[in-house]
């Protein structure tokens, strides 16, 4: 299914980690970058109000908009929490947005990170409510989310607005089958609920380059290819992608993914031999053994999430990335409790098929996290 007719092919520019001079955004880098990307018959950028502490959104206006016909690129932005309290803020944000940006309006505007604690918070605020009367209003072309959470929350989400037209998951081959991140199970929700994907964190934030030596063996045997293409590969290849999003800082970056992705073609089954390599090999960076068979949650009088944050601390001591903050704040909410809440009852070890020592676990996660 291919709704989106203005965007010409399924490989995006995230601009989240736009090239750097100091604190400000290269302009000749990202002019540059973003002419690359369109000669190479791309045509959608991504951005956010807090990305790189607003600066994304008036480098896009200066490099891309005053640059470039507004109806030769795609345009997506995002109605982020904590820059609104109330209904009454919605608009007058999304109109300083449109401001920031250059542009009259939006091709896509997404309710920002959505997770089952704020979107109550978007739910009181009607935010999508105010959403979909922009795009009745021809301000904003569709409707969507960017969620981390759980299957459960978003089919939830889905359930409540059958009206969002995509669906933003963080969807990578690492992530593929993890506890936590649950990106396997988020794809099947959208893909019953029929709703396309736009993928962000394809290379993981970049940690999906450096891979374990096992790992990169099996990659360098294929014979061609970076490591960030076969990630953005593996991630372009399954039915109702509609975007693959990469966030790119330097030519070198947006010469290898353009491409890759300029004649697109999915893994064949040696490269996805290799990919469950590399599979294999970050497995065995795991710290905490956990299969995540959840009979340690049923009985804690914390409500501790046990499994996800053990999955939060793997991904944590395996990438050294912000991304495992990111669902440990997640599955902490919603009176949830965190690791420092553990009371030290014992009742999860008792029914641990592992026999892991959940307490002392627990503290670690604490001392990583808290």
């Amino acid at each position: 299914m291919q709704p989106f007719e203005k965007v010409k092919k399924n490989f995006g520019f995230g601009c989240m980690r736009l090239p750097m001079k100091g604190r400000e955004v290269d302009y000749p880098q990202f002019s540059e970058m973003t002419d690359l990307f369109l000669e190479s018959g791309f045509n959608y950028f991504d951005t956010a109000h807090g990305y790189i502490g607003g600066r994304s959104e008036t480098a896009i206006r200066d490099c891309v908009v005053a640059r470039h016909p507004r109806e030769s690129f795609s345009l997506t932005n995002k109605l982020t929490e904590n820059f609104f309290s109330g209904e009454k803020d919605v608009r007058p944000f999304f109109e300083k947005q449109l401001r920031l940006c250059g542009v009259e309006y939006f091709d896509f505007y997404l309710m920002h990170a959505q997770n089952a604690v704020n979107f109550e918070k978007y739910r009181r605020c009607n935010a999508y409510e105010t959403a979909f009367r922009l795009k009745e209003e021809g301000k904003v072309g569709h409707v969507g989310i960017s969620f981390h959470d759980t299957a459960a929350v978003l089919e939830r989400i889905l359930n409540t607005y059958p009206e969002i037209e995509v669906v933003q998951l963080q969807f990578n081959y690492a992530d593929y089958d993890s506890p936590g991140v649950q990106s396997r199970l988020c794809y099947e929700v959208c893909r019953r609920h029929n709703k396309p994907v736009i993928v962000m964190e394809p290379v993981k934030g970049g940690t999906l380059v450096d891979l374990p030596e096992e790992g990169e063996q099996a990659l360098r045997a294929l014979g061609g290819g970076s490591n960030a293409s076969y990630a953005v590969r593996f991630a372009a290849g399954f039915e109702g992608i509609f975007m693959v999003l990469s966030g790119m800082s330097s030519m070198a970056q947006m010469r290898d993914n353009t491409e890759t992705m300029k004649d697109f073609r999915p893994l064949d089954e040696r490269e996805t031999e290799a990919i469950h390599a590399v599979q294999a090999a970050l497995r065995k960076r795991e710290f905490i053994p956990c299969t995540a068979c959840r009979y340690c949650t049923d009985g804690c009088p914390r409500h501790i999430s046990i499994p996800d944050l053990f999955s939060c601390m793997n991904q944590k001591k395996r990438y050294r990335d912000w991304n495992s903050d990111v669902y440990y704040e997640t599955y902490t909410q919603g009176g949830r409790g965190k690791a420092s809440d553990c009371i030290g009852c014992g009742a999860c070890e008792r029914v641990c098929p592992q026999h892991l020592e959940i307490r002392k676990l627990l503290k670690q996660v604490a001392a990583q996290f808290e």
